[in-house]
């Protein structure tokens, strides 16, 4: 399998390890920064360049694209796609999760539990748009926000509005969420691949904080999740389209309910918590994936 792998940094630990565990399995790969790859785009085909050169005959990518560069690297994935290279996480897929609102939505249709959210625009239905959601404490988080920052807990009324205000007055996108106290600063993060929870650990804030993010200080330990948990997180990467994702839930008195879907998720905190080689995990699902074709060549006719 001739394997790329978008990545603006060849050092990072999840980059890294697909590299190795591509090579150990005996494909062909490289890593390309999405920033230097640009398109030609034309009813007679596609084409990509990459520093000066051809990009063409990949049968697979995998996606490791940042919160910074979404639409670009989001555009360059769908060129690949356009190229009939298969990736487990569609331009689309990324998309719909790195919104928040919009991946909350299509999980609660699916009537996949999640903390009770609330959205509002105008500041004069601030009130009302609180009384929606119940007493406080709240939750308020930035629509794109990663790794835990944009996230506030207030812990009274007036503490919402003020944050909210303060917000809407930096023109920022966010949801306001019920606290779930019982879930005691934990959250587990299920590594979802193909259909499967081939890993999971279970992460805790730091004292003082809320937020159990490993890049906020907290700690992890493998777990092995439950049945219902493992089903709540396959079907929330299901729901988005990904084909792998990092699924974090909390344990509720009414079941696990999904935080976030993640299309990029890291590796090295699952990989060390967990012992599992993540890693491998997803260049043996993408190469069983893909059928051993050579792709049309760039620009070809469609």
């Amino acid at each position: 399998m001739k394997l790329a792998i978008l990545s603006r940094n060849t050092k990072l630990y999840s980059t890294r390890r697909l590299v190795e565990a591509a090579r150990e399995h005996g494909h062909s790969v490289r890593v390309l920064d999405p920033l230097r790859c640009y398109m030609r785009i034309a009813s007679d085909g596609f084409q990509m360049h990459y520093k000066g050169r051809e990009i063409a005959g990949y049968h697979a990518v995998i996606p490791r694209i940042g919160a910074s560069v979404t639409r670009y690297g989001s555009a360059v994935l769908r060129q690949f796609e356009l190229m009939e290279t298969y990736t487990p996480n569609t331009s689309d897929a990324i998309l719909r999760a790195r919104d928040k609102l919009r991946s909350h939505q299509l999980l609660a249709a699916q009537r996949i539990g999640l903390p009770a959210t609330v959205f509002g625009d105008n500041p004069d239905d601030t009130a009302d748009l609180l009384s929606m959601l119940g007493p406080p404490p709240h939750v308020i988080k930035l629509n794109e926000g990663t790794q835990g920052a944009g996230v506030m807990l207030t812990e009274k009324l007036s503490a919402s509005k003020g944050v909210i205000e303060a917000l809407r007055g930096l023109y920022a996108n966010f949801l306001v969420q019920e606290f779930v106290a019982e879930a005691k600063g934990a959250d587990l993060r299920c590594f979802v691949v193909g259909g499967t929870v081939v890993a999971a650990m279970k992460r805790q804030a730091p004292k003082g904080d809320f937020r159990s993010n490993l890049h906020r200080g907290g700690t992890a330990k493998g777990v092995r999740a439950s049945a219902a948990e493992q089903e709540v997180a396959v079907r929330a990467a299901q729901v988005l389209g990904l084909g792998v994702a990092g699924v974090d839930l909390i344990r509720s008195d009414r079941g696990p309910l999904v935080l976030e879907v993640n299309a990029s998720p890291g590796l090295e905190g699952i990989e060390e918590a967990s012992g599992v080689d993540v890693a491998s995990e997803i260049i043996q699902y993408v190469s069983g994936r893909i059928q051993l074709k050579t792709p049309k060549r760039a620009g070809g006719k469609r």
